[in-house]
């Protein structure tokens, strides 16, 4: 379809739009956007905020009751407002599930904050005990890096000590206790087969150290370390959080990285080209020069088989082994002898166990003997 160099008529009250091209790759979404963007960019607005929030109130309209409804986009996982109000404008995005984002345009700060802070207010839910805002990053093909905000639930690391192996207990009780002054080096390396707790051990972290580092994670490492745009910004990003229960403005941030065997393996300059370069140029290289950036890899291999770079002497600041519990642990973990097996089990094991479920052993790997 050729492109318009038409733009639609604005809507009474808004300013006109200016020129741009649309085609049959916009969707109403964006011309929802565009519309929000007429009075900023023709300065009658000349003052705009934009807020996230993770997770709404039941129910939440978000666009306040006297203001006058423009367009509304409905798609199939979001749905886009317009409205405005006397010397105001607003766009509000919500997202099935994943919370909302609000931008206000304004004729001054003080008339946009008012509004923009009645509906935040209104409209996001309160934050919950015992939980802490996550960054989920990742790559949109049409948008670039895209960071989403969402509360998730982080044990105390008191509440989760015993599940792990008194080695693992003693030097991830080491980690929670670390402070911005403590920090050498800027890796964080968990190990161990699956179902130990890895990730339980981060969501606690999450928590132990969220009054001075913002914890985010990336959906697609492997885009990440191939991207040198993607991976710049998601360096360079700050934090959009605004939790006044989570301490002053943070000075560090925590990237979280899951399960990425392949990029750190030994062989992996071999099979991932520059992905690991760029991983430890941003842990120690210039690209984490002045960023205060931490990042934490979990993977289920075996540390003799990682790439000797990733765990050299300096580079690391935790290296973790989350291994299994032995029978005495996983007995004390069970509070009886029944059904603990007698090599020990995962934590997966015994909460399945507890759940009623046989704790099966694994088959022994046999080596030879086919022909």
């Amino acid at each position: 379809m050729p492109a318009s160099p038409e733009p639609p008529a604005a809507p009474a009250g808004v300013a006109p739009l200016p020129v741009m091209q649309y085609d049959d790759v916009d969707s109403p979404t964006d011309v929802v956007d565009a519309l929000l963007l007429a009075d900023f960019v023709s300065g009658r607005h000349p003052w705009a905020r934009t807020a996230r929030l993770a997770k709404l109130r039941p129910g939440a309209e978000l666009v306040p009751q006297r203001a006058r409804l423009i367009r509304t986009a409905i798609e199939r996982h979001k749905v886009a407002r317009l409205a405005s109000g006397d010397g105001w404008t607003v766009r509000v995005v919500s997202w099935r599930g994943r919370g909302a984002e609000v931008t206000v345009t304004a004729v001054d700060a003080e008339t946009g904050a008012s509004v923009l802070d009645e509906i935040v207010r209104g409209g996001a839910e309160p934050v919950g005990a015992g939980t802490v805002p996550i960054g989920f990053w990742h790559a949109d093909q049409r948008r670039g890096a895209r960071r989403d905000t969402r509360r998730i639930k982080a044990p105390s690391w008191t509440s989760i000590r015993s599940n792990y192996t008194a080695g693992a207990r003693a030097e991830l009780t080491r980690l929670m206790e670390l402070t911005p002054d403590d920090v050498a080096g800027r890796l964080v390396l968990l190990h161990g087969p699956p179902g130990t707790g890895k990730t339980t051990a981060l969501r606690a972290l999450a928590q132990q150290w969220r009054a001075w580092c913002q914890v985010d994670c990336v959906l697609d490492p492997e885009e990440l370390f191939a991207d040198p745009a993607y991976l710049s910004e998601v360096a360079v990003g700050e934090s959009e959080d605004e939790d006044e229960h989570d301490g002053p403005e943070r000075r560090w941030r925590l990237l979280v990285l899951e399960d990425c065997d392949e990029l750190i393996r030994g062989e992996a300059r071999q099979t991932a080209g520059q992905a690991l370069s760029r991983l430890l140029n941003l842990t120690d290289g210039l690209l984490g020069q002045g960023r205060n950036v931490l990042v934490a890899i979990t993977t289920n291999e075996d540390l003799s088989r990682l790439h000797p770079a990733v765990v050299r002497p300096g580079r690391c600041l935790a290296r973790i082994e989350v291994g299994p519990l032995s029978y005495a642990e996983a007995t004390n973990w069970l509070g009886d002898a029944a059904g603990a097996p007698a090599g020990g089990a995962t934590l997966a094991e015994l909460y399945a166990h507890r759940a009623g479920a046989p704790v099966v052993a694994e088959p022994p790997v046999l080596v030879g003997g086919y022909l």
